[in-house]
């Protein structure tokens, strides 16, 4: 299929970069549907999302909308051969898969059925995975249930990866699958296999609430909890001052087989002088954190300017 005409749907910084791929590869959307520009930070700065900085980069049109179902009729005009799906958030209904003539293709980062849903990258981390990858599927009306089209190579987890290292490192890896599968898709040379639904597991919605710290846990397990969390909801605690609450953001950290004679949620000054939290077993040596309503430092700079943290229970 010559020109093959593609609406490619996708929001975040994960579909900014797979849909770059696709563009740089020479396979460009006729139409870019994504999300409303949203307020973001301290600030609430109405900000665009990545996937629409991409579409202006490249002068194609975009739709920026709320629920799909309310712009059926929109899509059709653009005669669609096929629609691609790069981390866009909603379950597509029958009628929208029905609009183009090879159905839809999602690029999904987990080795499916692994971790069908909206966080599986983030569950890759916290469970401890050695080892991840992209599956690409033809959308139905089920959650990430469509059989596969395309299945990437095994992607590393190394050592001590932050979310947004592993998540760009996917997205590529979408990209160079998705740019080799297209073609072979509109030429009708692969045939979906299905899922093997008893081997599925669920990387559920993730919540604010989820990224409270529970101290209760390991510290390896909370170091993955920080890594998993880096970019959304963060990894948080409470430090009681003068009969406040202050939120704490944990940004950076590590584990440590370093323990003491502490409580657990105590903080200390290890024996290198880094700042700690006393964990269920072992601590976590904080490396970057930021106080609620201050700018992310340094653990040796927030140390210098609170003394008064250290000994502290975290709550």
């Amino acid at each position: 299929m010559n020109n093959p005409r593609i609406i490619f749907f996708g929001t975040p910084e994960f579909g900014a970069i797979v849909l770059e791929g696709l563009i740089k590869a020479g396979i460009r959307p006729v139409l870019i549907v994504t999300a409303p520009d949203k307020p973001v930070g301290r600030k609430q700065t109405l900000t665009p999302p990545p996937v629409k900085v991409i579409a202006q980069k490249y002068k194609i049109p975009f739709i920026q909308i709320g629920k799909t179902k309310n712009h059926l009729e929109e899509i059709k005009e653009y005669n669609p051969d096929l629609i691609i799906s790069a981390a866009f958030g909603q379950i597509f209904p029958k009628e929208l898969l029905e609009i183009p003539k090879k159905g839809g293709l999602n690029v999904h980062p987990s080795l499916l059925p692994r971790y069908r849903g909206s966080s599986p990258i983030q569950q890759a981390i916290l469970n401890g995975d050695r080892e991840t990858g992209v599956a690409i599927i033809l959308m139905d009306e089920e959650l990430d249930h469509g059989p596969i089209v395309a299945m990437s190579k095994p992607v590393l987890i190394k050592e001590h990866m932050y979310f947004e290292e592993l998540s760009e490192k996917l997205a590529r890896t979408g990209a160079e699958l998705l740019v080799e599968a297209i073609p072979k898709w509109l030429k009708n040379e692969i045939e979906p296999k299905p899922q093997d639904d008893s081997k599925m597991t669920y990387a559920k919605i993730l919540e604010k609430e989820d990224g409270r710290i529970n101290w209760n846990k390991t510290a390896q397990e909370i170091e993955r909890q920080v890594r998993a969390f880096s970019d959304w909801p963060s990894s948080f605690t409470f430090w009681e001052k003068s009969g406040k609450l202050i939120q704490v953001k944990i940004l950076k950290a590590r584990s440590s087989e370093e323990s003491g004679f502490h409580s657990v949620g105590q903080v200390f000054l290890n024996k290198n002088k880094e700042l700690a939290v006393q964990c269920q077993k072992n601590s976590l040596i904080v490396e970057e954190l930021q106080l609620e309503g201050s700018n992310k430092t340094r653990a040796k700079e927030f140390f210098n300017g609170h003394r008064d943290f250290i000994n502290q229970i975290l709550k």
